[in-house]
């Protein structure tokens, strides 16, 4: 075991379990009498189901004025909702209605068994469909983060763009291309999907420290080592089957605006992949994060979160 699997285990393993039990605890004000307990439940965010087309539900949470310009966040493989905490507590982004789900598989949501639950990509567009349709979203700005990439491609794929304001596209999957993909990503592919648990035990290790340039510590990241381990095997093994490779077209017939978020450090996704929709579509813009890895909304919030938020209002103005 390397010093950097070594020091996420040891930090998983010191008070994990206690940290998840405190926030449970904490997560939910007791909204059962007083105006002042409603406001302090819309502060927290509002959770809420949705029915996907093949009857997987799946869990969301919304915050903000619902009349307000949305933003719907998409995390990444082997992720959660929990992944977008910093956006939601950002002042910058606080005038906007800000909408967050956890995908098939993942976080909260269902876990289908069935490969093809997680290797048809019509599954997970209709995923954002739902989700666009019980959080009553008009027009939102998609956030797409590594597999989310993926997953909104799939959505404009299936459902068209009429309905998505914009879309930010950070350090995220569009194409499953060796070319494009780093080989430790293709690594991953192989231990993620293992059979033997002390494999995906220590592939988790190393894939939470491949996400970041400079890993997290603390309870940041024992929550993510929790987090990760409540994927669903079959959302791994599933996806990397799927026959749909390339969303590059459903990005390049998309009419609306597009921003591409790359950290300069990214250990997965190489730059190629933001330079590849770039070339599809030459008005989108591309912002380089110098010391961000695959995770710049985490490494960089403040800049991410100004740049989400002019990104927003040009979009809805347009």
């Amino acid at each position: 075991m390397d010093l950097t699997r070594r020091h996420l285990v040891s930090a998983a393993t010191v008070g994990g379990v206690g940290m998840m039990q405190s926030r449970s605890a904490t997560a939910r004000p007791d909204t059962s009498s007083g105006a002042g307990a409603s406001t302090a439940a819309a502060e927290a965010g509002d959770t809420f189901s949705a029915r996907s087309s093949d009857g997987t539900v799946l869990t969301g949470e919304s915050k903000g004025d619902p009349g307000a310009p949305e933003i719907l966040f998409i995390h990444g493989l082997r992720q959660s909702r929990l992944n977008w905490d910093k956006q939601f507590h950002d002042p910058a982004l606080a005038g906007f209605r800000l909408v967050r789900f956890d995908l098939r598989g993942h976080g909260d949501s269902d876990k289908p068994t069935a490969l093809e639950a997680y290797s048809d990509a019509d599954r997970w567009a209709d995923d954002v469909a739902a989700v666009i349709g019980a959080a009553k979203l008009r027009r939102p700005v998609l956030v797409g983060w590594s597999l989310g990439g993926y997953v909104a491609g799939a959505y404009l794929r299936k459902h068209g763009g009429s309905r998505i304001a914009g879309i930010n596209l950070v350090d995220a999957v569009t194409k499953l291309s060796p070319d494009l993909l780093t080989p430790l990503a293709g690594d991953f592919t192989a231990s993620a999907t293992s059979h033997d648990l002390a494999t995906r035990v220590a592939a988790t290790a190393d894939f939470i420290a491949a996400c970041f340039h400079r890993p997290p510590a603390g309870v940041e990241l024992q929550r993510m080592l929790v987090v990760n381990g409540m994927t669903a095997r079959a959302a791994n093994e599933g996806f990397v089957r799927t026959s749909t490779t390339d969303l590059g077209p459903a990005f390049a017939a998309y009419e609306g605006p597009i921003l591409l978020t790359h950290g300069a450090h990214d250990r997965l996704v190489r730059q190629a992949m933001a330079e590849h929709i770039r070339s599809l579509k030459p008005r989108s813009r591309l912002s380089v994060y110098a010391e961000s890895g695959h995770s710049p909304f985490h490494e960089e919030p403040a800049r991410f979160g100004r740049e989400l938020a002019a990104f927003v209002g040009e979009a809805n103005r347009s």
